[in-house]
């Protein structure tokens, strides 16, 4: 939401009153509609008060160390409920006995919830919705399409193995990534020690030199003194900017959308195409799933760019069903993005005029998950340039800065 200063005119008297909205155009309304006898003259974007600030970041710190929903616990519930409806069990006596069987805390009060709901005369997709953010648009997308086929337990079977598709891939990334992760957080713990222990031993050397010292002994006796001094300061302050980061990136559209955009840029090396190649799998992988089960092309279309979580792809994915209501044709729409490589596209166009287009999407799919799998097999290699350089650099800076000093006193006593 945003909100408007709105300057307004009644008997005479000029007001300004804070009005939450979407829009300019939904701020002047709900202001006419308060005083219906008002003159509006002028309206003005402005920051939330801060009240709206501090709630917001309040929950976004709860939200934090909440957490989110153990994505195999919610698989694994998924698949539960695919058995147990497809057995002929009632759906609200599933999401019972689910509610009821399930460790994680948070799934158990949710499916309790909706089981309620649905004793209370609610569908299913109207029971799931207040939980949106908890499962996705995929889950309510496919509980939707469960209601309209009558297949509630195949539609959720299909839901688990997208899930489980994205998951895998995800937890991939990760081990891949660990090992290197583990490397520089050692290399940056011992170079701190060395900073902290090392450095303060030659320090009172260094002291009794009456010439200017050189650069890199100068940084390193910059850092000790930061370190020994300021080192919890340090700590909090970067815990305090990691916070701030998280919450401006997840309530700041602006500030998403421009960090979002420099993520996939090419000048990003390696994280460009990581974010890029998992994103479009990810987005071609719900889309042609939805398709092949019998969503509307628009309607899936809607579904799967609710799962792209970079807003600057999300932005130029989400014009596609607009230009296909202009009359546009899908290959066409996926053309004018600019994110399909010409092979893709002719693939796409081919499925498009053969009545194939699942088909080809599950293709398409394939080509993605290849070469993303082909970026973890090898994100090592990628990677040991970068921690060898970073190395290089602390070695370099941690031995010129002590031995520097040191030949330019043996030079100045053969001197």
């Amino acid at each position: 939401m945003n909100y408007f200063n709105v300057v307004y005119i009644v008997r005479g008297k000029k007001n300004i009153e804070l009005v939450e909205a979407e829009s300019k155009f939904v701020a002047k309304s709900i202001v006419a509609r308060r005083y219906k006898t008002a003159i509006i003259s002028k309206i003005e974007k402005t920051s939330p008060p801060l009240d709206v600030v501090l709630k917001d970041m309040f929950s976004f710190t709860n939200k934090i160390f909440k957490g989110k929903i153990n994505a195999i616990d919610k698989i694994s519930t998924i698949r539960q409920i695919a058995v147990m409806t497809d057995a002929g069990i009632p759906i609200n006596d599933t999401f019972a006995d689910v509610s009821a069987n399930s460790h994680n805390k948070r799934l158990s009060s949710i499916y309790g919830d909706i089981s309620t709901s649905i004793d209370a005369g609610k569908s299913l997709s109207e029971a799931m919705e207040p939980y949106r953010e908890d499962f996705g648009h995929v889950t309510l997308a496919m509980a939707k399409l469960g209601e309209r086929t009558g297949s509630i337990s195949n539609s959720f079977a299909k839901l688990a193995g997208i899930l489980e598709n994205v998951r895998n891939n995800i937890a991939r990334f990760k081990k891949a990534i660990r090992a290197p992760l583990i490397t520089l957080g050692a290399m940056g713990v011992a170079f701190t020690i060395l900073i902290v222990v090392v450095v303060p031993k030659f320090k009172e050397i260094f002291a009794q030199f009456k010439t200017e010292l050189p650069l890199p002994t100068r940084i390193l006796l910059a850092l000790e003194n930061a370190f020994s001094n300021y080192g919890i300061l340090i700590l909090i302050v970067m815990a305090i900017m990691v916070i701030a980061l998280k919450y401006f990136y997840k309530n700041n559209s602006e500030f998403k959308l421009s960090i979002d955009k420099m993520l996939i840029n090419k000048n990003f090396y390696l994280i460009n195409k990581v974010v890029f190649l998992s994103t479009m799998h990810k987005y071609t992988l719900v889309l042609g799933e939805l398709i092949k089960s019998g969503i509307p092309v628009s309607e899936a279309l809607d579904t799967a760019v609710g799962m792209v979580e970079n807003s600057y792809m999300k932005q130029k994915l989400e014009m596609v069903n607009v230009n296909i209501g202009r009359g546009v044709g899908i290959s066409d729409s996926f053309a004018q993005t600019e994110l399909f490589e010409n092979m893709l596209l002719q693939m796409i166009r081919a499925g498009e005029a053969s009545g194939q287009l699942d088909a080809m999407l599950d293709k398409v799919t394939e080509y993605y998950d290849m070469k993303f799998q082909d970026i973890i097999d090898n994100l090592s290699s990628y990677i040991e340039p970068i921690m060898m350089f970073f190395i290089a650099i602390l070695v370099l800076l941690m031995a010129l800065g002590i031995f520097m000093p040191m030949w330019d006193l043996g030079k100045a006593a053969k001197g």
